[in-house]
């Protein structure tokens, strides 16, 4: 280690104060500080100190999300080898299809590794795409305003590839994540100053601009179902359709506790069916979220708001007679399992920046979301997901709640400095 650190200190020179790539210190501090902890401190006794810095924080939300970047590799191919399997559809005429293909591998959704394989081919792309433009962005904010890369962008670099299908364009790929991180945070200041998630951001503008690539059927397995024969009648266990989409489209009150269209609750627990890619595990949300709460990084409180929430607009709704609206017949069991409700509900709604930072405003922020996700779900089937927009929208509000949270703190100091 000390050699490294030698060899970074020899580095910097040119990047100091007054040499010639004194306006690209940003770039070498971030490649700096990811390695060792800042040697530069804060002194004076004012000033609290903590051994968590921001870097560190960031790296233990990366590692709470790779169980589901697993899931996301796996489920994505054994859905694809799935239906191909099934039904002897061509896959896409893609590079992916053919490099897999050459690599030995076939279509059998029993092979864990073809699985993995297949389904990293599709991931690994839109992962690359998305750090190559943000982290340009990124990188090129902080030289512009001479202040040191933000740390934020891993986090985001990792939550926007885990929200999009994997059948979405790579272009779009590129201007979401663009979109998102100077629409969604640099036009604010940067980390820290963002009202809005970044990476959700990013996510709604691809929905709105490009619902063809981002919503409906199609995009969710990535398998060509249109060159089988009588496409347009074939299962639903391998249509392509997510399963929340299915219930708002479904001409059948046939919904329950246990099942949705026959399917089982715990393949939707363990992230076994269609949706965005590393959004259908709730198991290894759980698994995230325990390592959030236990470092003290995610609020528990946010997270506890949003399950209260989620319930008990889900319990009010669920039952009400609806000959056209069949969304009110899905139990809030199927809720929380289905779509980006936990996804949402551990990494989205807990980011420290533009949620609620006050406890009792973290119940508030949180319950509300939950409450709003099913609105939107169950009254406007029109649009069957609502965990995306139900934290944008409480977003905006996270700073209004906290207000009365703080007056509220400063109006019981007075009074009892008072007394």
């Amino acid at each position: 280690m000390k050699f490294l650190r030698n060899l970074l200190d020899k580095l910097e020179k040119p990047f100091k104060k007054g040499e010639k790539l004194e306006k690209l210190y940003p770039v070498y501090e971030m490649h700096d500080t990811v390695l060792f902890t800042p040697g530069d401190v804060t002194q004076g006794t004012t000033h609290v100190r903590d051994a968590l810095d921001l870097k560190r924080m960031m790296v233990t939300v990366v590692i709470a999300l790779l169980p589901c970047v697993l899931v996301a590799l796996y489920n994505t191919g054994y859905q694809a080898n799935l239906a191909i399997s099934k039904l002897g559809a061509s896959a896409l005429d893609v590079w992916q299809t053919k490099l897999f293909l050459q690599l030995g591998f076939a279509h059998n959704p029993a092979d864990l590794l073809a699985n993995v394989v297949y389904g990293g081919l599709f991931f690994l792309p839109i992962f690359v795409m998305t750090f190559a433009v943000g982290g340009v962005i990124e990188v090129l904010t902080a030289v512009i305003r001479n202040h040191e890369v933000n740390e934020g962008f891993l986090v985001t670099g990792f939550l926007f590839p885990l929200t999009l299908p994997p059948t979405v364009p790579l272009w779009q790929v590129a201007l979401g994540i663009a979109f998102g991180v100077f629409i969604g945070k640099e036009i604010f200041g940067g980390t820290g100053m963002n009202v809005l998630n970044p990476a959700l951001t990013g996510r709604a503008f691809l929905f709105f601009a490009y619902p063809a690539q981002i919503s409906g059927d199609s995009p969710w397995i990535a398998a060509n179902m249109s060159a089988v024969k009588g496409a347009s009648t074939l299962p639903d266990v391998v249509s392509g359709a997510t399963w929340l989409g299915k219930a708002a489209a479904s001409k059948s009150a046939a919904l329950g506790a246990s099942t949705v269209f026959g399917a089982d609750w715990w393949n939707a627990f363990w992230g076994l069916i269609p949706g965005s890619m590393g959004e259908t595990s709730v198991a290894a949300c759980l698994i995230g979220a325990a390592i959030l709460i236990l470092t003290q990084v995610g609020s528990w409180r946010t997270m506890f708001g949003v399950v209260v929430g989620t319930f008990l607009m889900g319990f009010l709704l669920y039952g009400m007679p609806s000959d056209t609206n069949h969304m009110f017949a899905v139990h809030p069991m199927w809720h929380v399992v289905l779509g980006g409700w936990a996804f949402g509900t551990v990494f989205m709604a807990t980011d420290p920046v533009s949620s609620s930072f006050t406890n009792g405003g973290k119940l508030v922020y949180g319950f509300f979301i939950g409450v709003m996700v099913i609105l939107v779900r169950v009254v406007n089937p029109a649009y069957p997901e609502g965990m995306m927009l139900a934290i944008l929208f409480m977003n905006m509000f996270a700073p209004f709640i906290d207000h009365f949270f703080v007056q509220a703190n400063i109006k019981r100091r007075l009074s009892r400095d008072v007394v």
